[in-house]
């Protein structure tokens, strides 16, 4: 009766700490967004102002756009180059695909800041122009890893006697892995695709480094709109539709 007691209490005290660090903040975000005045520290009343300003103001709709395409593109691109490896380490040798799996893994180590500096690095020495095409290339070579590591544990878990009874039935490599390892893969396929379209939206570091200053996304939007337009609700306007847009993401998939 009294461990009872002791895991109900322990149980409400850890939901009221789920909602004071996590919710807390998203709720101070909405209130925010729906502020009449763009002083942060008083509320003056309910207003849409914010979210008229945002729908009419076209640099912002241009960076939610690019954000969006690029998370899009690079959401996509990751996940089919990221089911290709994962399907050729599913028939490599155990040691080879252990190395290929440390090697895999060591990006997700990294933090932003590192990846970021590599490849600015890379695209200097090869004189690369940077710009959109080279933020979305950062943003596949960022995804990837999670991709592999979302797909890669469905595959081998996957018994290959279909994929090799198709072969045997006259069905090519192709449309074999078409009818059957592709529907086997799409619960591991939908989750890299919600892993690494979310980062993508928010991820304002990798624009930021490798840009050019013709590439701004979302993210760079509402960093500006906190830290040097010092313009709290509108920021807060923005966090608030990027995560609407974050949720329907993640519901579709």
């Amino acid at each position: 009766m009294v461990g009872k007691k002791v895991s109900g209490v322990a149980g409400k005290i850890y939901l009221a700490l789920i909602c004071l660090f996590l919710y807390m903040p998203i709720l101070t975000l909405v209130v925010l967004s729906f502020n009449a005045t763009k002083t942060r520290g008083r509320f003056a009343g309910f207003s849409l102002r914010w979210y008229r300003s945002l729908f009419q103001d076209q640099s912002i709709l241009h960076a939610l756009f690019t954000t969006l395409l690029i998370a899009l593109i690079s959401a996509l691109a990751a996940t089919v180059f990221g089911t290709i490896v994962a399907f050729a380490m599913n028939h490599m040798k155990k040691w080879k695909k252990t190395t290929l799996m440390s090697l895999t893994n060591i990006p997700m180590l990294n933090a932003d800041i590192v990846t970021g500096i590599s490849l600015m690095l890379l695209f200097i020495a090869v004189n690369y122009t940077m710009g959109f095409s080279s933020v979305l290339i950062a943003h596949i070579t960022f995804n990837l890893p999670f991709v592999v590591l979302s797909v890669a544990p469905r595959l081998g878990s996957m018994n290959t006697s279909a994929f090799e009874a198709a072969q045997d039935l006259g069905a090519s490599k192709a449309y074999a892995f078409w009818k059957v390892i592709f529907p086997v893969s799409l619960p591991g396929l939908s989750s890299g695709i919600v892993l690494v379209f979310i980062p993508a939206m928010a991820n304002f570091f990798i624009t930021d480094m490798l840009g050019g200053g013709k590439s701004i996304n979302v993210g760079n939007v509402i960093q500006s709109q906190f830290s040097t337009s010092n313009n709290w609700p509108m920021g807060s306007a923005v966090s608030i539709v990027l995560m609407v847009i974050s949720c329907i993401v993640i519901l579709g998939c």
